[in-house]
């Protein structure tokens, strides 16, 4: 079994697009050049926006392009790498985290946050102010999921300097009281965070190298705040060029971006697409079609890294945290 595991873990809320798929690829292409395994999770966990058929969608859609998976849907128990599934997981996370005493019931709405005059913002958007920070956890409070609760949970981040070093994008800081704040790990209405539910399936899933869209750089420091509550070792960081439509916003299932269907119903193969993604990656020059095969062929990992830092300074949504990081080196 391989001491390298990497992941690929959408959401099913609408078809894939070039954005999603780019990053599959890269995700992909991480893991059969390192030698690792590769793990598809689906990420349902807000059954309002998370449907079936997506779901489905998303599996043929990597089949046809030929990005195959080791463990996930259709390769081991379906129910381990459906995030609708795992409750129980994140149940256990939030006990443990309880019995440290490091949550507390937040009464505060959004609005209240948001007209806070003093309230910061950080890179996450506005940072909590502590509001409800002296409260406790009533003993009679259970982790019920699909139900209203009176409060929203939020784990108390702490405070000092975090820094860590994503492979492809270097050296990223945050004060963590200052620019992240205490953050919801359960919410209202019965769910569990999205940056909770993260750490534990990649702790479970004992994945070693995250390879994700750079709009998420911001999401390591709650995360890695997690990992040490719950005295594990956060992964390699891979954070990857987005890819951008041409009003140069990232791609996005909201605003419609173009879908793998579209691009198959028009006669497009999977070499061609797959050409379109290499090249957003850095890794070939031109749009041309190119197998999977051709593609790691001629990869190591130092080219791998290579070709995915020649495409980042036009990444935005990470220039932007990076140089806000920089100026409190």
């Amino acid at each position: 079994m391989s001491d390298r595991w990497g992941r690929y873990a959408p959401s099913p809320s609408g078809p894939q697009h070039l954005g999603n798929l780019q990053t599959a690829l890269g995700a992909w292409l991480q893991t059969r050049v390192c030698g690792g395994g590769f793990i598809l999770r689906i990420e349902d966990l807000d059954l309002d926006r998370s449907h079936p058929q997506h779901s489905s969608k998303i599996i043929e859609d990597l089949r046809w392009l030929g990005l195959n998976w080791d463990v996930g849907p259709g390769a081991g128990d379906v129910s381990d790498y459906l995030q609708s599934h795992r409750s129980a997981h994140y149940h256990a996370a939030l006990e443990h985290l309880r019995n440290a005493d490091l949550l507390y019931p937040c009464t505060c709405s959004r609005r209240d946050i948001r007209t806070i005059a003093s309230a910061p913002h950080g890179p996450l958007g506005t940072v909590y102010p502590g509001i409800c920070s002296g409260n406790a956890l009533p003993p009679q409070f259970r982790w019920q999921s699909e139900v209203d609760h009176p409060a929203a949970v939020r784990f108390r981040s702490g405070t000092g300097r975090q820094s860590f070093v994503d492979v492809v994008q270097g050296q990223f800081t945050c004060d963590i009281a200052r620019e992240v704040g205490d953050f919801v790990v359960f919410r209202r209405d019965g769910l569990v965070a999205y940056h909770l539910a993260v750490v534990v399936d990649d702790i479970a899933m004992n994945v070693t190298d995250v390879v994700r869209g750079g709009d998420l750089i911001a999401s390591v420091f709650p995360q890695s705040c997690l990992y040490q509550a719950l005295g594990m070792r956060p992964p390699r960081y891979w954070h990857l060029p987005l890819r951008m439509d041409e009003s140069g916003e990232r791609l996005s299932k909201r605003d419609g971006a173009q879908s793998l269907a579209t691009l198959i119903d028009s006669g497009m193969s999977p070499e061609q697409v797959i050409g379109i993604l290499a090249s957003g990656l850095g890794l070939i020059d031109r749009e041309l079609p190119i197998s999977l095969a051709e593609l790691v062929c001629d990869l190591d990992e130092s080219r791998l890294i290579e070709a995915f830092r020649s495409t980042c300074p036009d990444n935005k949504y990470a220039s932007q945290f990076r140089d806000e990081a920089d100026q409190e080196l």
